[in-house]
């Protein structure tokens, strides 16, 4: 008796979801959106890291967001398993527009109410960037069409925080809200099933078992 799917047709398409390596601005925990920020030394040896990891998964395409960052970590990947990296304009990073490579504390001392209200309304964009709502629709777009062309296939995602967020929490069916209470590592793995019949079932979530004894993973 067969154990596994019969068909690509039955088998769900597995979104591997790779965070980007460390950058100067995470570690300095500075937004950083649109801003194309190199990987640190250490973001490298954390790509490095994922990508050794990733080298025994059957994964069968590599697609990243079309920043530097995650096209770098990309790029580790895709020549631990011999594939092209395909970009995706649909994984980018939200635009923190005004905010962009500034602290948290340093938006908020220039604009409290406007962070409050960020903060309190996923419909609510920075000043000159893009609300959580927009780049959840973006992004939802991105992971329909890549799920339409890679189905029942094993697909690693390069992308963002705001990415793999929105993929968990519409598999979770959670509200948009519930991007406020993830966390993710740089570097970090997180998977999820898409099924054809439309459900989406989390199986990993921040992942850094590739990282474990690296100093500084969390930076």
């Amino acid at each position: 008796m067969s154990t596994g799917w019969s068909s690509a047709e039955d088998r769900p398409t597995r979104l591997v979801l790779l965070r980007h390596g460390q950058t100067p601005l995470s570690v300095e925990r500075r937004f950083a959106g649109r801003g194309d920020f190199p990987l640190t030394d250490h973001g490298h040896s954390q790509a490095a890291a994922a990508a050794r990891r990733l080298a025994a998964w059957p994964i069968e395409a590599v697609v990243s967001s079309p920043l530097r960052r995650a096209r770098d970590t990309a790029a580790h990947a895709a020549k631990e398993l011999g594939l092209p990296v395909e970009i995706d304009e649909g994984f980018v990073e939200t635009d923190f527009g005004a905010w962009e490579g500034m602290t948290f504390a340093e938006a908020r001392a220039l604009a409290p109410e406007g962070v409050d209200r960020w903060l309190a309304d996923p419909e609510t964009a920075p000043p000159g960037g893009e609300s959580f709502a927009d780049a959840a629709a973006r992004v939802v777009a991105a992971r329909d069409a890549l799920v339409e062309r890679y189905a029942g296939r094993t697909v690693l995602v390069v992308t963002h925080v705001t990415p793999i967020k929105v993929v968990v929490q519409q598999a979770m069916l959670a509200p948009l809200t519930a991007l406020y209470r993830m966390f993710l590592d740089t570097a970090c793995l997180t998977e999820v099933d898409c099924y054809a019949d439309g459900p989406m079932v989390v199986r990993s979530l921040n992942d850094t078992a590739h990282l474990d004894g690296t100093p500084g993973q969390r930076a």
